[in-house]
């Protein structure tokens, strides 16, 4: 088959998410991507930019079997302003996450273009795709509470609609790393992520202060960021707190750098309040880092497992002072170099059935089928 994918937002898990499934697939992809700046001008302005150069490729006798996009691309505008050709092509939306959903610091910020955007596009789709159950159940309750906001006319028949058609398909990673652990030093943290509000970064490091305070040794990790926005003011002051702990912090703008730390960190820690999959918490884990996640959102999902008896859970409840006896206990374990309690393959059994090479022959089937019944409509009388 021959794919058109279509990426406002080529960057972090989006990149990541069409980088490995390509290279594991059977399908010929053309791929067209916008560098990730700016989203809220990217959802604006994609499907117009796009449109252009999808004209372009159509002008060279391109021609494709199916449209795939991400949920940054408003695809019912897209296809309101493409050439024939592409608006009849069957398409799949993938839902990395959602603005109907998103949480906001203040009411004020939230922007309800972004929401109905993510519906027309999920509207417009002939299939759409969520990365986790959590995230789609989240979506269609928010998309049902969104619209009975409305002071009238609401168009409620549009939830079932896209229930019909949306199914679950849970992203992979394309992970092999030589882990680089050294025994003998403090347990090394790890905390991975947008330095945005959702993510709560305050507990992770009021956390931190009470292990301290507790005289447990520790070194930190502190990445990510998207490279250019300015950070929330508590990284910088976390920084000065813990710089004689700290082993990497900031943006690492090559791929290498940060499978270098996923490498080499002992625990990875999220204390996120909005989450739909966590790639970054499953490749750290892949590679041999302990994860240590909220009792919530899709990581009960995603890190499902049966756990030897008397295993502890990778989960925690409640806030600092929980996530600080955690990572106390943890740290104990580390220092006996019992830190997966006798099993260190327990990260990795559960990362096996998200690699690509696992996963991709099962979403190229599922593409063929897609195209095949979108020309089994089309042809019907």
């Amino acid at each position: 088959m021959k794919i058109l994918a279509l990426e406002p937002y080529y960057g972090g898990s989006h990149k990541a998410f069409l980088d490995g499934w390509r290279e594991c697939s059977r399908h010929n992809w053309t791929v067209l991507t916008l560098p990730p700046n700016k989203w809220k001008w990217r959802m604006r302005h994609a499907a117009i930019t796009f449109n252009q150069q999808v004209a372009d490729l159509l002008a060279t006798d391109r021609s494709w079997d199916l449209l795939f996009c991400s949920d940054m691309l408003n695809l019912a505008e897209f296809k309101g302003v493409a050439a024939e050709p592409i608006r009849n092509l069957p398409s799949i939306a993938y839902f990395h996450e959602n603005q109907i959903t998103y949480p906001v610091e203040h009411e004020k910020e939230y922007d309800y273009h972004f929401a109905f955007t993510n519906m027309t596009t999920a509207l417009a789709a002939d299939s759409v795709w969520f990365n986790s159950d959590f995230h789609r159940q989240s979506f269609l309750s928010g998309a049902r509470d969104f619209l009975e906001r409305m002071p009238d006319q609401q168009p409620l028949e549009i939830i079932p609609m896209i229930e019909n058609k949306s199914l679950i398909r849970y992203p992979g990673i394309h992970l092999d790393l030589t882990p680089n652990r050294q025994s003998g030093l403090p347990i090394h943290l790890l905390w991975a992520a947008r330095w945005e509000y959702d993510k709560v970064p305050t507990i992770f490091f009021d956390a931190l202060d009470i292990v301290r305070s507790n005289g447990t040794e520790f070194q930190l990790s502190v990445i990510g960021g998207d490279g250019g926005n300015k950070p929330l003011p508590v990284f910088e002051k976390a920084r000065q707190r813990f710089s004689d702990a700290i082993r990497n912090w900031g943006y690492l703008p090559a791929r290498s750098e940060y499978e270098a730390v996923l490498s080499d960190a002992d625990v990875i820690v999220s204390t996120a309040q909005h989450e739909f999959f966590g790639i970054g918490i499953l490749e750290a884990v892949a590679a041999g880092a302990y994860p240590l996640v909220p009792d919530r959102l899709a990581y009960p999902e995603v890190l499902a497992e049966d756990p030897a008896p008397n295993s502890d859970t990778f989960f925690f409840k409640g806030g600092a002072k929980e996530l600080a006896a955690r990572i106390q206990e943890l740290a104990a374990r580390h220092a006996k170099n019992d830190l997966w309690q006798g099993d260190p393959q327990r990260g990795a059994r559960i990362a096996q059935k998200y690699l690509w090479q696992n996963k991709s022959q099962t979403w190229d089937d599922e593409i063929n089928k897609i195209v095949s019944a979108k020309k089994a409509l089309l042809s019907s009388p």
